[in-house]
């Protein structure tokens, strides 16, 4: 667990620069939390010597005016502890609930993470796949995440989306139905609560999974902010499934997070003609998408086959009594006709194996109900 000075240090840091910000991320790479903040707030003693001369540190001198002017947001200790009191808790990286995956991004990876739920978001994550699309979802999409997100979830594996309308509210509803985990990753506070039109469903998923949020608890979301949170469901997740999303779709970016992260792309096809579809249609044209159609393409995809779930491949209809013959069998069922008939001699003949096997297969065929004796030898027989 992260010292409680360092805890409070990133909290503080939360407040004064923006989320996903590559020069604290940077700065945060050569010093702690607790130095860095000290450079802002001009604690440091040292802080000029530390910076003077080095010219890794340019964007941070940059970078500190800014910070130092919204030095009066940073939250009281009463504050703080009313949003915990509230049910909000706080993680930071080397706790244990944090998800380590989350340091694959980089510079950009959050400060520190605010939670509410019964769920541990670390453990949650080991297995979880993000499905996520527009949020003017149709029918047909809010279809396919609704089954792919309960099947996903029946097989042990949990949902991360944004908690928007649309496609990311059916993956979170389809997960839940099925009594799977499911983890909201909103782009402001959890106290705020955006879209508000979702209270209801982010108080269910704080009862059977997780809201995740790198905002402070009471900020309001920024069109930027969305993009930027993006990156975290990307990199929660195992691989990200496209649903539905147009050409302009915020859906896309999660997708290139995704791939800059080196997790495995999906989209689901749409009808040619539907503009929602279009984005989709391009990731797998022109990104190297994976098409995917149902939670099996998806688990084998990701490594995370479950039961009776094989890896990715072609697949095939359910088995008839024909798939169960042995090759030689199907041979010689193949030169049986349909009308007419012909005979054991010519059967054998046609399928290229002797009399004896041809008269052996075509006994074994009949029994099984495949053929039928008739004047001119055997014919298929008709199926009712």
């Amino acid at each position: 667990m992260a010292p409680d000075g360092e805890r409070r240090a990133r909290v503080a840091l939360s407040f004064l620069a923006k989320p996903g910000d590559l020069v604290l991320g940077a700065a945060l790479r050569a010093r702690t939390a607790t130095e860095v903040l000290g450079l802002v707030t001009g604690a440091d003693a040292n802080g000029d010597a530390l910076l003077a001369g080095e010219a890794e540190d340019t964007a941070l001198r940059g970078a500190l005016p800014r910070w130092r002017d919204r030095l009066g947001d940073i939250p009281s200790t009463a504050r703080l502890a009313a949003w915990q009191d509230s049910g909000l808790r706080l993680i930071v990286p080397g706790d244990s609930e944090w998800p380590t995956q989350l340091n694959d991004l980089g510079d950009t990876r959050p400060l520190l993470l605010w939670l509410h739920g019964s769920a541990d978001l670390r453990l949650t994550c080991v297995n979880s796949v993000a499905i996520v699309g527009s949020r003017a979802a149709t029918g047909y999409g809010q279809h396919v995440a609704i089954e792919m997100a309960a099947t996903l979830a029946e097989k042990g594996t949990a949902a991360v989306s944004g908690g928007a309308y649309g496609i990311d509210a059916s993956a979170h509803r389809g997960a839940m139905a099925a009594g799977g985990d499911t983890v909201a990753v909103l782009a402001g506070g959890l106290s705020f609560g955006y879209p508000q039109g979702n209270r209801a469903l982010f108080t269910a998923v704080a009862g059977q999974g997780v809201l995740v949020s790198e905002c402070p608890p009471d900020a309001r979301p920024t069109r930027p902010g969305f993009l930027v949170r993006n990156r975290i469901i990307a990199a929660l997740s195992r691989g990200t499934v496209v649903v539905e999303a147009a050409l302009r779709s915020g859906a896309l970016n999660s997708a290139r997070h995704a791939r800059e992260l080196c997790r495995p792309v999906m989209a689901v096809p749409g009808p040619v003609t539907s503009e929602y579809s279009a984005g989709c249609h391009e990731l797998i044209r022109d990104y190297g998408a994976m098409l995917v159609t149902c939670a099996s393409d998806v688990l084998g995809h990701v490594g995370l086959a479950g039961d009776g779930v094989g890896p990715a491949g072609p697949r095939s209809g359910p088995a008839t009594p024909r798939d169960l013959l042995d090759p030689v069998s199907v041979t010689v069922l193949e030169e049986v006709p349909v009308r007419g008939g012909r005979g054991p001699a010519s059967i054998a003949v046609r399928a290229g194996v002797d009399l004896d096997t041809a008269l052996r297969c075509l006994g074994e065929l009949a029994a099984a109900g495949f053929i039928e004796r008739c004047d001119r030898g055997w014919r298929t027989r008709r199926l009712s």
